[in-house]
């Protein structure tokens, strides 16, 4: 199974056929999808200027794309080098209890739902790189907060899972991301919780 530079490579390799560099730029996302494979693909065709379903896109488009995709990962990879050189510093040191920062890293590990979103077609429209820098600063600040560490909007709504599975989060109304719960404060998360139907107010 090819792996992200592989298929970054055949994106970039203009013997192929566009569809072909479509189809590798799609399968990068099983390997590095911030918001989720369908949230990140929609937000990488609307920022580059193509649809969904569009099977022959401008290949000028593509490389726009795949070049946001790949400062985003840079930036992840850069990242988790740093945390996992702090652990090993903190072991050392005999630290060994796991904090929310900790807890938010284990869940993310590898790249994926780094910030999800409540819809695939509700995201931020930053870059992705200046979302994960965001998210980021506010998880390594360890500050709860009352605004969303992505956008600064105020107002958030508790995502429930499906099928009546329990909650998943609190989602920012602004930007659709979902927001740890270790970064909002306790009245945030309540305000949050005492929202139905979120999934739709997220999506709206």
């Amino acid at each position: 199974m090819a792996g992200f530079r592989a298929l970054a490579e055949q994106v970039r390799n203009p013997r192929l056929v566009t569809v072909r560099r479509r189809t590798a730029l799609r399968k990068c996302l099983e390997r590095f999808a911030p918001y989720g494979h369908r949230a990140t693909w929609h937000h990488l065709c609307t920022r580059a200027g193509f649809a969904l379903q569009d099977r022959d896109p401008d290949p000028a488009r593509l490389m726009a794309a795949l070049a946001e995709l790949e400062e985003a990962r840079a930036l992840w990879l850069a990242y988790e080098e740093e945390f996992a050189a702090r652990r090993r510093r903190e072991k050392h040191h005999g630290i060994r209890q796991p904090s929310a920062l900790d807890e938010w890293h284990r869940r993310t590990w590898g790249g994926y739902d780094i910030v999800p979103c409540a819809s695939p077609q509700r995201h931020p429209a930053a870059r992705l790189s200046e979302v994960l820098r965001r998210m980021i600063a506010a998880m390594e600040a360890g500050r709860p907060r009352r605004d969303c560490p992505v956008c600064g909007g105020t107002r958030f709504a508790w995502v429930p899972g499906p099928d009546g599975c329990p909650a998943t989060g609190p989602a920012c109304r602004e930007c659709g991301v979902l927001a740890p719960a270790s970064v909002l404060t306790p009245e945030a998360l309540h305000t949050a919780a005492g929202m139905p139907g979120a999934r739709a107010a997220a999506a709206a």
